[in-house]
């Protein structure tokens, strides 16, 4: 029984057996796609890092320059002093503590969330709900700040949070297939600059393993490292 349906098979042969570099491998993605919805554009990158060590944690965001394709859902939980200010910079759903007695009702209709630091107290109870989805508002990643109103347009404008797993393998999307070849580009460049601008003092070795760009069903194009470590040094 075959693994892989024939168009995946198809897409696959068009793939050479070697490293592309970025310019040249999101261009052949949307050349192989072969999915009737516009897939999802999405960096693999394989870290030399432990993550079980806290001092080897990778995470961070980055605000892609063109965006995502999708304004996603922004739901801000903040005190009554900031409320005004989170509705006037474009957030869906804004509210304090009945917001989170609503999420604990089962409610989750939003894709990414933003709290003030007086917030923190009730919104601390979601941590089951909201952590699992990576929706738990974070200082790290700028999503716990008094600043709302500019947390709030950088998700608007494509903020993209990126964590590494417990494999030492991050997953992030660059945009969508039907985005212009060098808008990808350009997100995936802003995105590879940040993870290696991420990287943790304790990481030895050699930091990007691998790197591989796919569109959701299509198949994954290896990427040249080297020219990545390169191009950090100019």
């Amino acid at each position: 029984m075959g693994k892989h349906g024939k168009k995946f098979t198809a897409a696959a042969a068009q793939v050479e057996d070697r490293t592309y570099l970025i310019e040249e491998a999101i261009p052949l993605v949307q050349r192989v796609k072969y999915a009737k919805f516009d897939e999802t554009v999405e960096l693999t990158l394989r870290l030399g890092v432990d993550p079980k060590h806290a001092d080897q944690m990778v995470r961070g965001t980055v605000v892609l320059p063109h965006g995502l394709g999708k304004s996603k859902r922004v739901l801000a939980i903040a005190g009554a002093d900031k409320q005004k200010e989170a509705t006037e910079a474009g957030a869906d759903f804004v509210g304090g503590d009945e917001m989170v007695e609503k999420i604990l009702g089962g409610w989750i209709d939003f894709d990414a969330v933003v709290a003030t630091p007086d917030m923190m107290r009730g919104v601390g109870r979601l941590g089951k709900v909201l952590g699992p989805r990576g929706l738990m508002p974070n200082p790290k990643t700028g999503t716990v700040t008094p600043n709302v109103a500019q947390a709030i347009k950088e998700i608007k404008a494509g903020k993209v949070e990126f964590r590494v797993d417990k494999t030492g393998i991050i997953h992030a999307p660059v945009g969508k297939a039907s985005f212009p070849t060098e808008n990808l580009v350009a997100n995936a460049h802003a995105l590879v600059d940040s993870v290696v601008k991420a990287k943790p003092s304790a990481a030895k070795g050699k930091y990007l393993k691998s790197v591989t760009v796919s569109s959701t069903m299509g198949p994954g194009v290896a990427i040249d490292t080297a020219h990545i470590d390169e191009r950090q040094k100019h």
